[in-house]
């Protein structure tokens, strides 16, 4: 079983790296195969509403300058899809934003490629956002026709500097959550 965080987060060890880094790692423990992809890295091309991947409908982006269509192929390789971004003004980051704006256009005119794939999201906050960030993410999951599993309490992590979120009690219980739940969805008989 294969695991992929798309981590919206332009830090490369803030806390929606660190959280992720901690819940692909209650992962691997159960035998999952993780790996975590920093969308900000990636420097994607925003979409130009084009319209080319819906008149091809093979599911890959026209523009091939950077590196959408290696991220498209891993993610229909993967199992499980957990996408994750930090709350910086009420949504999910720009970086992210146009990674789920090109990957829906491609997906969902084209191969449908991750319909049955189970997926989860989480967010960091400072103080607010990351509820709407949160279902911003289980959205776009859901209108790929992804399996979502989601966790109890909601996993809207809360912390401003590196590290805070390991702080948050709840949080921190919320992610764990999910973990188990992931492993429990994927290996149910």
């Amino acid at each position: 079983m294969k695991a992929l965080v798309i981590n919206g987060s332009p830090l490369a060890m803030g806390n929606v790296t660190t959280a992720s880094m901690h819940l692909l790692d209650a992962l691997n423990k159960e035998g999952f195969e993780t790996d975590q992809v920093q969308i900000y890295e990636e420097h994607l091309i925003p979409c130009n509403c084009c319209a080319s991947c819906e008149m091809r409908g093979d599911g890959r982006c026209v523009t091939e300058e950077d590196g959408m269509n290696d991220l498209l192929d891993r993610m229909r390789a993967t199992d499980v899809i957990i996408l994750a971004s930090p709350s910086y003004f009420g949504t999910c980051t720009g970086q992210l934003k146009i990674f789920l704006e090109r990957a829906g256009y491609c997906l969902l005119s084209g191969d449908r490629g991750l319909t049955g794939k189970i997926g989860a999201a989480f967010a960091v906050q400072e103080r607010d956002g990351g509820l709407s960030v949160y279902n911003e993410l289980v959205d776009w999951m859901l209108r790929n026709g992804m399996i979502v599993v989601g966790s109890n309490p909601l996993p809207v992590l809360t912390g401003k500097f590196p590290g805070d979120w390991e702080n948050d009690e709840k949080g921190v219980k919320a992610l764990n959550d999910l973990a188990e739940r992931i492993v429990t969805t994927v290996f149910r008989d």
